[in-house]
């Protein structure tokens, strides 16, 4: 249990960005919560975090760390916490994120906190200006599917679930793909077929033909629109093909309506990330995030 508790006190001062807010939340004081890390950090074998004024930043090993045992703490915390949503603090939160990911899981977990007196304003916009809105005080916590650029200071980034990506198409585009070309040389077995896209920059088809193929897409783009929701329309009508979470496309995938035009062996991921300012969290806030954090336990990989 010392051990349980040691991890629980990293993955506070990882979430709060501090000790102090750490100690605040967890109730400690401050050379407490130091002593408790510093004898993490001896059984780790090294600095879980860069120490300064403005707060602790997180070394690489500690973005593991967080990574790994968060969600099996915050199951944990899951079973025992009992159902507390009447006492949840009145207030305001103002939370930014993308339209399709509030629309398809945040607002079907978060409905019933509004019921005790809690009000949800949300920003829906992508990852980099609803940061830059966070780190302006503009927004109070954003799910990000990017974690904060070290040109945005001030902000402390919690891993929160992994989205799986998956290359969609209609049974005419797949039909249209040589297989074995597919097997040889993917780039150029799909370069015949036109792509839908979230930017015009290509986020995240450019990220998966990257990560999967080791090239950037050179297929034309046809339509460009901020919304994955849409996105899913689009390629569903046979204007292109796109790269969707699987939690968008699986309906369409199980009812045959599109296919998955490519498999890989380890399904490519993306994490995303809460992230609120660095430092102690108002109450409404905190116990927002925390209930995210509890909501997502149930998703696994979305």
């Amino acid at each position: 249990m010392k051990d349980l508790d040691l991890l629980a006190t990293f993955l506070e001062i990882y979430r709060c960005g501090s000790l102090t807010g750490a100690a605040k939340v967890l109730g400690l004081s401050q050379p407490a919560v130091s002593g408790q890390l510093m004898r993490l950090e001896e059984q780790v074998g090294g600095a879980l975090f860069v120490r300064s004024r403005s707060g602790a930043r997180p070394t690489p090993q500690a973005h593991e760390l967080a990574r790994r045992v968060g969600p099996h703490l915050d199951g944990l915390r899951h079973v025992l916490r009992r159902d507390d949503a009447e006492t949840a603090p009145r207030g305001t939160v103002r939370l930014g994120t993308a339209s399709d990911f509030a629309a398809a899981r945040l607002l079907s977990a978060l409905a019933p906190l509004t019921r005790h007196g809690l009000e949800l304003m949300f920003t829906l916009d992508q990852a980099e200006p609803l940061l830059s809105l966070l780190s302006e005080d503009r927004l109070d916590l954003v799910v990000s599917s990017i974690r904060p650029p070290l040109t945005i200071r001030g902000l402390a980034a919690t891993p929160y679930v992994d989205e799986e990506f998956v290359l969609v198409g209609t049974s005419t585009a797949a039909r249209s793909i040589d297989p074995g070309r597919l097997d040889e040389d993917p780039v150029s077995a799909l370069a015949h077929l036109p792509l839908v896209a979230y930017a015009k920059e290509l986020p995240i088809i450019r990220r998966y033909w990257r990560s999967e193929f080791g090239r950037r897409p050179p297929n034309q783009v046809a339509v460009v629109v901020p919304d994955l929701r849409a996105v899913l329309t689009a390629v569903t009508a046979d204007a292109g093909i796109s790269v969707l979470p699987r939690y968008l496309a699986e309906p369409a995938l199980h009812n045959g309506s599109l296919e998955q035009l490519h498999r890989s062996p380890v399904p490519p991921l993306n994490t995303l990330y809460l992230v609120t300012r660095s430092g102690p969290l108002a109450p409404p806030v905190h116990y927002l995030r925390t209930r995210l954090i509890d909501h997502a336990t149930t998703w696994g990989s979305l």
